[in-house]
């Protein structure tokens, strides 16, 4: 299983994508590029809602 999720991830066959690269180049242009700090870090979530988030948005209804 391991081995199939590399052969469908791997970046060497996304890397030399020219309209791939297009995509990263315009992101890169509208938001730049920049390290996220640790204040931000706890919004980056790999799937759903981050906990974080989550007690906020409770906060707002039940202040």
């Amino acid at each position: 299983m391991e081995k199939k999720l590399k052969q469908l991830f791997d970046y060497q066959k996304f890397e030399g994508n020219s309209d791939l690269q297009l995509i990263i180049d315009s992101v890169h242009a509208r938001y730049g590029v920049r390290e996220l700090g640790m204040d931000e870090m706890e919004f980056v979530s790999a799937a759903g809602t981050p906990d974080a988030l989550k007690k906020k948005e409770q906060e707002k209804k039940n202040p």
